[in-house]
Parts: structure tokens; C-alpha cells; sequence
């Protein structure tokens, strides 16, 4: 399955909730329908891999080296975290200007919800955090499982 555009649709759909005031998304409640297809997704066997995307926007004071310094760190993550089963990333290519400043898209492969999970809480993602948090002017994450 190709992922680009996956990628492309993630973007700019969570790049959209961006624009969006933090009061009117925390005010925003999901539909009985989302509940519930959520509730059904979850219970039932994940015929597909978890996907994790995740989009940056740098502050303008991040030095070429700076970006540099996260994207070697986010790819080292591949092989310091057991549990991510596929790394891609790459840059914002696309002609629609529609990535509110997004420049940097990664999609982390999963087997399952438990193993996101142990990445969320692993030491060496707590330490890319602190590496990227004083750089990044907006972040934005995205799960899904892939279907075809």
C-alpha cells in the first residue's frame, strides 16, 4: 500500500484543525456516529497496521543544523524503540499550500494500540521530546488504522 497519499490526505486534514482556536476544538465533541464507529473499530481485529503521523512546524529562530539535529533524532527513533515496526518522513511537496506552515510529515508503523503506546511512554521518545520542544511552532499527530 502506498502511503504518500495517505500522508497527503492526514496532512491536510489534521494541518486544517490547526487553524482551528484551541477553545472551539477543545469545545468540539465527536459525534454518537464517530463514538461508535470508534467503539467498533477498537473491538474489532485490526486487519491493517497503525499509523502515526506526525507533522512539524519550526519556528523561525530553528537553524538549518537545529532541523537537521530533529530529523536525525526522529529517524534514530526507528532503531532505539522496538515497537516501531516502519519509519518514513520526508518534506512538504505539495503544490495545493494548504500545510499551514507544516515542512516536516513522519508515519510510524505500528502492529498494534499497546505498541504505539510503549513509543509514547519510551525513554528515548521522551528525550526526542525535550530535544524538539523548544524548536516546534505547531505540532500536530494523526492515528489511523490503514485500510486499503
Amino acid at each position: 500500500m502506498k502511503l504518500q497519499p495517505l500522508l497527503c490526505a492526514a496532512l491536510l486534514a489534521a494541518c486544517a484543525s490547526i487553524a482551528m482556536p484551541k477553545a472551539a476544538a477543545q469545545d468540539t465533541k465527536p459525534s454518537k456516529a464517530a463514538k461508535a464507529g470508534k467503539k467498533s473499530e477498537s473491538k474489532k481485529a485490526k486487519a491493517g497496521k497503525l499509523q502515526h503521523v506526525v507533522a512539524f512546524k519550526f519556528k523561525d529562530t530553528a537553524s538549518k543544523d537545529d532541523v537537521k539535529k530533529v530529523e536525525e533524532a526522529f529517524r534514530a527513533l526507528k532503531t532505539k524503540i522496538p515497537q516501531v515496526q516502519k519509519l518514513a518522513w520526508g518534506l512538504n511537496n505539495s503544490p495545493e499550500g494548504l500545510n499551514k506552515g507544516c515542512t516536516h510529515g513522519w508515519i510510524l508503523t505500528f502492529n498494534s494500540e499497546e505498541d504505539r503506546n510503549a513509543y509514547l511512554v519510551h525513554p528515548d521518545h521522551k528525550e526526542f521530546g525535550t530535544l524538539v520542544k523548544p524548536l516546534i511552532a505547531d505540532v500536530f499527530v494523526l492515528d489511523f488504522w490503514a485500510k486499503d
